[in-house]
């Protein structure tokens, strides 16, 4: 059975003050909700404090990104072994903003994919298209492809250990979500096209949905069957609103 997941990432929001609240508030939110798992990708100035607050809660905590090289003289760059000298579970890899606005690619998200689960991180990988392109009917296309960078290099067998995302750019920080009925016909294309190489991994894989994702259309989402949890935005910033799509994810029945 697959539990439901709920991610925020805060992107680059934050300060000391204002976090100590918001992760107060989560971690008392989600205390006695034991059906999902809850997770929170912050900024990297505020690993060490998100490991302090949220060792021993119910929350895990992650990063946005990270750098496929170990170590060496890489200037501001983040290497995966000091995620996990934090604590770390999760990462988030290939975001639509790193795509666009830092120019990666799908062989960059590919490359570290890999070395997040080398070092023991789960990679919350993601996929999504463009406005022109779902109107252009390229979907499954564009998604197909940032998925086959994986299962190109290295396998499916490779996303077992993986989180999958669905993030179409059109729906990312707007006021204009994915219609549930939308978010599952992508969902079910990504589980489909992995099934062809490991009917498995297929079963068992998280595919989460991104996109202006908020307390009023969290329940409907997850009600989808192949729709197993968010990757929150804006939401993952106010306590009350995290914790209420945490309580929908909570209450909505798992699927296998």
């Amino acid at each position: 059975m697959r539990r439901k997941l709920v991610v925020g990432n805060w992107k680059m929001n934050g300060s000391r003050v204002k976090n100590t609240s918001l992760l107060d508030g989560v971690m008392t939110g989600v205390r006695d909700l034991h059906n999902a798992d809850y997770v929170v990708c912050v900024p990297y100035p505020y690993l060490g404090q998100a490991q302090s607050l949220l060792q021993g809660s119910n929350v895990a905590w992650g990063a946005q990104n990270l750098c496929a090289t170990e170590d060496g003289a890489l200037t501001g760059a983040v290497s995966p072994d000091m995620l996990v000298d934090y604590g770390c579970t999760h990462v988030i890899i290939g975001h639509s903003e790193r795509r666009i606005q830092f120019h990666e690619t799908d062989d960059t998200a590919a490359t570290r994919f890999n070395v997040a689960l080398k070092a023991g991180l789960t990679p919350i990988f993601c996929m999504g298209e463009s406005r022109e392109e779902r109107e252009s009917d390229w979907t499954e296309y564009v998604v197909g492809r940032q998925l086959d960078s994986i299962i190109r290099r290295f396998g499916a067998d490779f996303l077992a250990k993986a989180v999958l995302a669905y993030e179409p750019l059109w729906a990312v920080g707007t006021d204009k979500p994915a219609t549930p009925e939308q978010a599952q016909e992508v969902h079910s294309f990504i589980r489909g096209r992995i099934a062809r190489c490991n009917a498995e991994v297929a079963k068992n894989v998280r595919i989460l949905y991104g996109g202006s994702v908020n307390p009023a259309n969290a329940a409907q989402l997850f009600a989808m069957p192949d729709v197993d949890g968010s990757l929150v935005g804006r939401c993952s910033l106010d306590a009350k609103a995290f914790v209420d799509i945490c309580q929908a994810a909570c209450q909505a029945p798992m699927t296998s």
